[in-house]
């Protein structure tokens, strides 16, 4: 119902049997699409408005991976500017798997510093052949620069990790907190659900201060690499079983990347694209298979990865803070309603407005 108070237009909704709560930040997605490993072929498509509105996000931080030739960083601040335009809100990282890091403008400091949507460098691959090989030097130079744009900027100045399948895995991590003076919380590694393994150097980060990241799965249970993937909801349970604050594990959906399906014999079956609905999901079994409580299940999605992003307006709902909504059905958490800066996004579960070459 619209109503008008002194003036103002607004729109009232039924809340009745809903839960608000923020709306999600996903703060690792391949807006202009991912993949290509095998091909030309397997390039995932570009990301539309809808798809990520209808999954609760309102805020999403886009990244380059493998390859940063057929598409670049240019291409994927004007995609990011083309989604804020359309209603949501949107940041990137600057830079793809490999080093030195590619720049917009001459340096990764001048990028965080003139380009208002660039908040950090990624995702840089550590752990995985496909990363250009390069030295702890490099990598640390590249984490400095990002961490200084941070400073002069008043941004997060944050380098994204993907972290391989490689047995380094956090090791160049670790070699720079040792020899360099880079503080812990520069560094934000994604991927650390590969394996047990994995899972227990992560935690180990996240001891000594560190924020860590888990790409969450439309369907858990599915096979989708040749590793021993763990699910949001038992690494989640993990965090808080080693007596960590829950503020320690982000989840983001490593969106439109693709992701090869193998059966229980590790056969190829397809190929799937990663999508923003692996956080409710994550959310969901969260609370429904381990009892951790919705509110502390939310925090990977909202609280925490604006804290660390420095998104000050973004993450609780509060007074002063932007408009950024989520009804969820209060028996199934299923989503009822987004509204992001404001503006009702998604009502019944269906998209209200789309983007621009979307059809209604």
């Amino acid at each position: 119902m619209d109503v008008s108070i002194t003036g103002v237009d607004m729109e009232e909704m039924d809340g009745h049997g809903k839960i608000a709560v923020p709306g999600f930040i996903d703060s690792h997605f391949h807006l202009l699409g991912g993949g290509g490993e095998n091909g030309f072929h397997n390039r995932t498509p570009e990301v539309q408005l809808s798809q990520l509105t209808t999954a609760g996000v309102t805020t999403v931080v886009g990244v380059l991976g493998t390859d940063s030739v057929g598409r670049d960083d240019m291409a994927l601040l004007s995609k990011v500017r083309g989604l804020e335009t359309e209603g949501i809100s949107t940041y990137m990282y600057v830079g793809s798997y490999r080093l030195p890091v590619n720049t917009i403008t001459d340096s990764v400091i001048k990028d965080i510093m003139a380009i208002d949507k660039v908040i950090g460098i990624g995702e840089i691959a550590i752990a995985d052949h496909r990363n250009g090989a390069p030295t702890l030097a490099e990598f640390s130079h590249a984490a400095a620069d990002a961490r200084v744009g941070g400073l002069l900027a008043g941004k997060a100045g944050v380098t994204n990790i993907h972290v391989g399948p490689g047995k380094a895995r956090l090791s160049f991590i670790r070699q720079a907190l040792e020899e360099t003076d880079i503080p812990v919380s520069n560094f934000y590694p994604t991927h650390c659900e590969r394996d047990q393994e994995l899972l227990d150097e992560a935690i180990a980060f996240a001891k000594a201060g560190g924020i860590f990241d888990i790409t969450g799965s439309e369907n858990p249970d599915q096979t989708y690499e040749l590793d021993g993937s763990i699910p949001f909801r038992q690494c989640l349970k993990q965090v808080i079983d080693e007596g960590l604050a829950p503020d320690c594990i982000t989840m983001t959906s490593d969106g439109q990347g693709s992701l090869p399906i193998f059966d229980e014999n590790n056969n190829f079956v397809q190929m799937g694209v990663g999508s923003s609905k692996s956080l409710l999901v994550g959310v969901q079994e969260s609370v429904q298979k381990e009892n951790i409580p919705l509110e502390i299940a939310l925090r990977a999605i909202t609280s925490t990865p604006a804290k660390l992003l420095k998104f000050s307006n973004k993450g609780h709902l509060q007074a002063g803070f932007d408009a950024d909504l989520v009804l969820l059905d209060e028996k199934d958490l299923s989503i009822d309603s987004a509204i992001a800066k404001g503006e009702t996004m998604v009502q019944n579960g269906q998209a209200v407005k789309w983007g621009t070459f979307e059809k209604s």
